[in-house]
Order: C-alpha cells, then structure tokens, then sequence
C-alpha cells in the first residue's frame, strides 16, 4: 500500500510559481513511478507530469513543457512538481498518483492516488 498527500497548492497570479510536494509512506518509495495530474471543474482529469523511479526519465503533457518540471527526492520519500510562469488555465486540483510499472501517461495506470491540492492562478 502506498499513502500520497500532496502540499504547496495556493491562490497566485499569472506569472507566479508553487511547488508541490507530494509526500509518500507505505512501500519503498524507490520501488515506484509517480505521475501528476491536474482537474479543472467541469472538466477530465488531466496528465500533467512523470517521473520514473531513479529520476532519470520525466514527461510532460505538451501544455506544461518548458514551464514545469517534475523531480523526486528519494532520501526524503517526497516528489516535486516545479510550477513556473503560471497561467489561468492552470488552475485545478492537482493530483500525485504512484504506480509499480514505468511512468504512465494515462491515469488508468496508477493505482494510488493522493487527495489532491488546489491551485488557482488569478489573471
């Protein structure tokens, strides 16, 4: 079993920056993938970000390249999500999810799943 609970949401302006944590207890955390999603109201969950379990391998949803970038600190069984140059459309509720497998692009992947963080970006 694999507890997440994500940090860091908030209310910022266009422009601005949040990190998320994302903090993991349950199994070994180097033994799993972590995804991010995010869901707007009135909308589908979303892929957002992923990181594979050494770091090594990341992706992006095309929407968020170059503007966030996943990470993961092994030591402190805590993932990041970088959130830079904010945008309206960004605001949602932003969701960690872990799998066994290699990352995922798809929520269908990940059988755990944090309670989500809010982020609202004010234009």
């Amino acid at each position: 079993q694999v507890h997440l609970v994500e940090s860091g949401g908030g209310l910022v302006q266009a422009g601005g920056s949040l990190r998320l944590s994302c903090a993991a207890s349950g199994r070994t955390f180097i033994s799993y993938s972590m995804g991010w999603f995010r869901q707007a109201p009135g909308k589908e969950r979303e892929f957002v970000a992923a990181i594979s379990w050494s770091g090594s391998s990341t992706y992006y949803a095309d929407s968020v390249k170059g503007r966030f970038r996943v990470s993961r600190d092994n030591a402190k069984n805590t993932g990041y999500l970088q959130m830079n140059n904010l945008k309206p459309e960004d605001t949602a509720s932003y969701y960690c999810a872990a799998t066994f497998t290699a990352p995922q692009l798809n929520e269908a992947g990940y059988a755990y799943w944090g309670q989500g963080t809010q982020v609202t970006v004010s234009s």
